[in-house]
C-alpha cells in the first residue's frame, strides 16, 4: 500500500479501518461533500462579507452584509473552474492565492479543486522574493491576488515564472498603464472567461478526482530552512473535518456561525472557514482586514459566533483589555465582580476531567449579575465552543477566562495532520494539557527521545518535491514524526514539553527543554512579552527578553512600552517609558532578576537555571523572529541578537 508520496500528481491509498473506531468512514472528495451540502442547504446563506470603498481617503464599510447562498457559492466555484479550464488548466496543476480572507479567496480555492487541481495560499506578509519561491515551487499557472499591493509583487517577478498564465485581482481596478507579460483580470472578468466551457466538462473533472488525490498545499512558515509544501489530500480534508466535529460533545449543525480572520494560507483557518462549514452547511462571516488591529471585537459583537478559534495572541489581547477594565472598577462593583469570578473559577475547576462537573452554589446568580454580561460584551454569549491552538498559551489566561465562565479548549495539531490531532472539550478537559487523541487515530512516543508520533487518515500525503523530507517525517509504518517532545498523564491527556530540534544540550551534556523554562519565566514575570532561552553547547543558560511595546501600522515593534509592561513597570517603580530605557534601568533589571530567581527555584537541576539575561526589542512576525502563527524562530532571533548573547558568555 502507498500512503505517502512527494509527487502532487500521485494518488495515495486511504487508511480505512486501520486506526480503530472512527477510521472506517467511506472515503470521499471535497467537491462531493460540497455537492451533498448544496443539495441539502442550497438556499441557505453560506458566505457573508461587508464590502468596503474609499471615501475622502478613508476606508468605509457597508452596514449590510453581502451574502452568498450555498447554491451561489457553488455556482461561482464552478465558474472559476471553467475560467481555469479556459486557460488550459489540467488536473493536478496549481494556483496560488494571496490576500486577506474573503469570499473570493475561498471561491478561488474551491474552484481550483473543482477543476481537478490544487490551491496553495501565500501569507499576505510575504515579500516578492518569498512569493516567487512558492509560485515557482508549486508551478502556479494562475495567481489570485487581493489588491494592487499584492498584484505588484507578482508583476515584479512575473518574468521569472514561466508557468504563470494569468493574474486575477479581486479588489479594485488594475491601474491604467500597468505592464505585465501575462493577462491581468479582475475577478468578475476572470469568471466570465469560462462561459464556453460546459458544466459536463467540470463535472467530469470532479468525478475523476479520487479521495487520495492532492487538494491543497500548505506551505509551512518555516522556523528553519525554506518552506515545505505540505500536500493535503481530499480524504485528509473530508475525513478530518467530519471526525473532529463528530468527537465534539456539542453537535454542530447548519445553524452555526463562525468568523474568518486567521490566515487562510494556514491549515487551521482552511479547516474552520472552508471545510467545516461545507461539511455541516453553516455560515461563515469574513472579518475586516484590520481584525487583529481592533475591529474583530465589533465583528464578534455583530455576528455572535457559535464557535470561535483564536491563536494565543488573540486571547491575550482580550485578557489585557479585561484586566485593564477590572483595574478601573472599584468599591462594591469590584467586590461583586470578584465574587462572581470566584464562582466561575469554581465551575471551571468542577468541569475539568475527574471533578464531577456541575456548578457551585450561587453560580446562577453570579452568571445573571456579572458573567453573562461579560460574555455578551465580548460577543461570545452564544458561543458553544472556544478553542486555542497553533502556539503555547499561558495557563493563567485559560484560568482567567474560566473564571468568566468562558472555557477555552486547547488543541494541538500540525499542517502535516490536517489541523487537529488532540483536543480538550467539555467533559474531557484539563487546563495545561493539549487534550486527548482524536478518535480514529493512533499515538505513541518514541522511547529513545520521547518524540510524539501519530498516524491515521489525517496524516498528510508528503512534502511536494521533497522525498527525503517526506521519508524523514513519515516512517515505513506510517507514523508521522512530529518533532515534538510529549508526555501523557494517567488519564490520557497529552502535554507538549518542547521541540526535539529546540532541545538545548549544554556543554555538560544535559538535555534542556527551553519551552518549559520560558513558560515558567513568563509566569513569574507577567510584565514581559517574549523570552528565549539560550545555552546549546554553552556552560550555562541565558535568555533574551522582549517587553511589550506599541507597534506601527505594519506590525513592527516600536520603542514605547505598552500593556502590562507599561502598567506593571510603573507599579514596581520604574520611570522607563521605552524598552531601550528599561534595558539599562536598575528597577527593571532587578524586577526581572528576581522573577528569574523564582523561576530557577523550580528547576530540576542547576543546568536548567538561567544565569544571565538581556532586554531586547520584542519579537514579532515583521521582525522575523515569529512565524505568521507566532511560533518562535529561534535561529533568526539568535542571529539578530548574537552580539548581546555573546556578551553574556564573556
Amino acid at each position: 500500500m502507498k500512503y505517502s508520496t512527494s509527487d502532487a500528481s500521485d494518488v495515495v491509498d486511504i487508511r480505512v479501518g486501520l486506526d480503530g473506531e472512527g477510521s472506517n468512514a467511506e472515503p470521499t472528495t471535497v467537491m462531493k461533500v460540497f455537492q451533498d451540502t448544496v443539495a441539502k442547504f442550497g438556499d441557505r446563506d453560506a458566505l457573508h462579507v461587508k464590502r468596503s470603498r474609499i471615501e475622502d481617503g478613508q476606508v468605509v464599510y457597508d452596514d449590510a452584509w453581502t451574502k452568498w447562498t450555498f447554491k451561489e457559492y457553488y455556482n461561482d466555484v464552478i465558474r472559476f473552474a471553467k475560467a481555469l479550464t479556459h486557460y488550459g488548466f489540467q488536473q493536478h496543476k496549481c494556483i496560488n492565492i494571496i490576500g486577506f480572507n474573503s469570499p473570493e479567496w475561498v471561491i478561488a480555492n474551491m474552484g481550483a479543486i473543482a477543476a481537478g487541481g490544487i490551491a496553495a495560499g501565500i501569507y499576505t506578509t510575504n515579500n516578492a522574493e518569498a512569493c516567487h519561491y512558492v509560485a515557482e515551487h508549486s508551478e502556479a499557472e494562475v495567481v489570485v491576488v487581493e489588491d494592487v499591493k499584492q498584484l505588484n509583487k507578482f508583476i515584479s517577478i512575473q518574468k521569472d515564472l514561466p508557468k504563470l498564465k494569468a493574474l486575477v485581482m479581486w479588489t479594485g481596478e488594475v491601474p491604467e498603464g500597468t505592464q505585465c507579460g501575462v493577462p491581468i483580470h479582475t475577478f468578475s472578468q476572470f469568471l466570465a472567461l469560462g462561459a464556453e466551457i460546459s458544466d459536463n466538462d467540470i463535472n467530469a473533472r470532479i468525478d475523476a478526482t479520487l479521495p487520495g488525490h492532492c487538494a491543497t498545499l500548505i506551505y509551512t512558515s518555516g522556523t528553519t530552512g525554506p518552506p515545505k509544501a505540505v500536500m493535503i489530500s481530499h480524504d485528509n480534508l473530508t475525513w478530518t473535518s467530519k471526525r473532529f466535529m463528530d468527537d465534539l460533545p456539542v453537535r454542530l449543525t447548519h445553524e452555526e456561525r463562525s468568523i474568518s480572520y486567521l490566515p487562510l494560507s494556514h491549515v487551521a483557518a482552511q479547516m474552520l472557514d472552508i471545510h467545516c462549514p461545507i461539511t455541516v452547511g453553516s455560515r461563515c462571516y469574513f472579518a475586516r482586514p484590520d481584525a487583529l488591529k481592533g475591529s474583530l471585537k465589533g465583528t464578534l459583537s455583530e455576528v455572535r459566533p457559535t464557535y470561535f478559534f483564536g491563536v494565543p495572541r488573540v486571547w491575550e489581547k482580550f485578557y489585557e483589555t479585561m484586566m485593564a477594565l477590572g483595574r478601573s472598577t472599584t468599591g462594591i462593583k469590584k467586590s461583586i465582580g470578584s465574587w462572581a469570578k470566584g464562582k466561575g473559577a469554581e465551575k471551571t475547576r468542577l468541569n475539568q476531567f475527574g471533578n464531577g462537573g456541575g456548578a457551585p452554589s450561587g453560580f446562577g446568580c453570579a452568571n445573571a449579575l456579572i458573567l453573562k454580561k461579560v460574555k455578551n460584551a465580548l460577543g461570545l454569549n452564544e458561543c458553544k465552543l472556544c478553542f486555542v491552538g497553533a502556539a503555547p498559551i499561558s495557563t493563567d489566561i485559560l484560568q482567567y477566562f474560566g473564571s468568566l465562565d468562558i472555557p477555552i479548549y486547547e488543541l494541538f495539531g500540525q499542517s502535516e495532520c490536517t489541523g487537529p490531532h488532540t483536543t480538550n472539550f467539555a467533559g474531557q478537559w484539563k487546563i495545561g494539557s493539549i487534550g486527548k487523541t482524536m478518535s480514529g487515530t493512533s499515538t505513541k512516543v518514541v522511547e529513545s527521545n520521547k518524540e510524539y508520533c501519530y498516524k491515521g487518515r489525517h496524516v498528510f500525503m508528503g512534502y511536494m518535491k521533497m522525498p527525503d523530507k517526506t521519508a524523514e517525517t513519515i516512517d515505513a509504518e506510517g507514523w508521522l514524526h512530529s518533532g515534538d517532545v510529549a508526555t501523557a498523564d494517567n488519564d490520557g491527556f497529552w502535554s507538549i514539553t518542547g521541540r526535539i530540534k529546540e532541545l538545548i544540550i549544554t556543554a555538560g551534556g544535559e538535555n534542556v527543554a527551553p519551552v518549559l523554562i520560558e513558560d515558567e519565566i513568563k509566569r513569574e514575570l507577567p510584565a514581559i512579552g517574549n523570552v528565549m532561552v539560550i545555552g546549546d553547547k554553552r556552560k550555562y543558560l541565558t535568555c533574551v527578553i522582549g517587553l511589550r511595546t506599541e507597534v506601527d501600522e505594519n506590525g513592527r515593534p516600536m520603542e514605547k512600552l505598552t500593556g502590562d509592561s507599561e502598567r506593571l513597570g510603573k507599579e514596581f517603580g520604574s520611570k522607563a517609558t521605552t524598552w531601550k530605557e528599561a534595558s539599562t534601568d536598575e528597577v527593571w533589571l532587578k524586577h526581572i532578576e528576581e522573577g528569574i530567581t523564582r523561576a530557577n527555584a523550580k528547576a530540576i537541576s542547576n543546568a536548567q537555571k538561567v544565569q544571565k539575561f538581556k532586554i531586547v526589542e520584542d519579537f514579532s512576525e515583521k521582525g522575523g523572529e515569529l512565524t505568521p502563527t507566532l511560533k518562535l524562530k529561534r535561529s533568526v532571533a539568535a542571529e539578530k541578537h548574537s552580539a548581546l548573547i555573546e556578551e553574556m558568555y564573556k
